[in-house]
């Protein structure tokens, strides 16, 4: 484990309302959150994109022309900062995610590593949304990593279950990959709950000696897991996509008071955090 933590900051996430909570759309708008967050201690931004268009801006957009500006603008505002993109959509067609990460050619990118049954429920039983199913075959996970070593990307695995966590070990034994950034998400009621306890198991079935990080989703719950991820040894994420409620509770107006509270409770386990320079060194990006 490295002495000190890296931190991300996912910054708006996909579907969120802008209408209804405080998540940046525009360029002007991802690039002052970014700087928000990395003043705060975040060296990675993980990016999704909104469609730019007025009374749009909850909807996702894959066009490299507006995912490429919104990268430009956060790096003019962090010059050293790691852009993460993400990667994950549901359905047999996702040839159009590939030639996104082909035009825009970021540091990392997220690899959705296995299927899961994306799964919720209200109050009174009925569903939240209609079920789906996010279809991530180990097909489409070497797709996806075969672009990314041909453009220099680094892959972070998502990790929804123990069994997709295995799954990540397995890709490596078979040379899909000869390195895994894992990144436990915690929170998806039909994946792995928000608990601490978990995380000594899935440091058991990851493989030895690779990073790892737990994404929680949730309220102010969130902050226990966060708390354990850093005692073990782990990279941290937060951000408006995760969570929109601070340790006390508060609801959080924007990003960098959300990375704030991770950097401390970093410093509070006798963590500092990563500069970039540091985050490249320990994930071995160039």
């Amino acid at each position: 484990m490295s002495d000190k933590a890296i931190i991300t900051c996912a910054l708006t996430g996909v579907l969120t309302n802008p209408d209804q909570h405080p998540v940046p759309v525009t360029p002007k708008q991802m690039a002052a959150e970014a700087k928000r967050a990395y003043d705060a201690g975040a060296t990675i931004m993980h990016v999704h994109y909104r469609q730019q268009e007025p009374g749009m801006g909850h909807l996702p957009t894959w066009d490299p022309v507006i995912c490429n500006e919104i990268n430009e603008a956060i790096r003019a505002a962090c010059p050293d900062v790691i852009i993460n993109m993400t990667t994950g959509v549901v359905g047999a067609e996702y040839g159009y995610v590939l030639d996104y990460l082909r035009a825009c050619k970021p540091e990392m990118a997220a690899c959705n590593a296995g299927t899961l049954n994306y799964l919720k429920t209200r109050k009174d039983g009925s569903w939240a949304w209609p079920p789906m199913v996010f279809d991530n075959p180990a097909s489409k996970v070497k797709d996806h990593i075969d672009v990314m070593n041909e453009c220099g990307i680094m892959p972070e695995f998502e990790c929804f279950d123990i069994g997709i966590v295995r799954s990540v070990g397995l890709y490596i034994e078979n040379g899909m990959t000869d390195h895994a950034d894992y990144n436990f998400v915690m929170g998806v009621a039909s994946g792995m709950p928000a608990d601490p306890d978990l995380l000594p198991f899935l440091i058991k079935y990851k493989k030895d000696g690779m990073p790892w990080q737990a994404t929680v989703i949730g309220r102010e719950d969130v902050w226990a897991v966060h708390k354990r991820a850093v005692e073990l040894g782990g990279n941290l994420r937060t951000g408006l996509e995760d969570c929109f409620y601070l340790p006390d509770g508060e609801k959080a107006s924007s990003n960098g008071p959300m990375i704030e509270a991770l950097a401390s409770l970093a410093r509070d386990a006798g963590r500092d955090v990563t500069t970039a320079a540091e985050t490249r060194a320990i994930l071995g990006l160039s």
